[in-house]
């Protein structure tokens, strides 16, 4: 299976994540508190050690004050997909 864990466009899905975090002004130890998670488990996601489910990151954007569309929006401008390096070519493209 290929894995995206290590790419520039998931390292920069972590960045802008960590940007959402600090442009709210909110600290690994508030964000963990608000997710009832540790501040461990924060940095292990913010530095792509836990990967974050969608459910997750939903969450995790809700605590901070953000919309899940409106980060993937954000994203999308910022780290569009490069043709043919993400999607492996046993996947049909749409």
């Amino acid at each position: 299976m290929y894995k995206t864990l290590y790419t520039r466009e998931y390292q920069q899905m972590l960045a802008l994540l960590r940007a959402k975090r600090t442009d709210a002004q909110v600290s690994q130890v508030e964000l963990a508190r608000r997710l009832t998670w540790t501040q461990a488990d924060v940095s292990k996601c913010e530095t792509g050690v836990r990967r974050l489910d969608v459910i997750e990151l939903r969450i995790w954007l809700k605590a901070l004050g953000c919309e899940l569309a409106d980060f993937v929006r954000e994203l999308d401008s910022c780290a569009p997909l490069l043709p043919g390096k993400i999607l492996p070519p046993a996947i049909p493209r749409q």
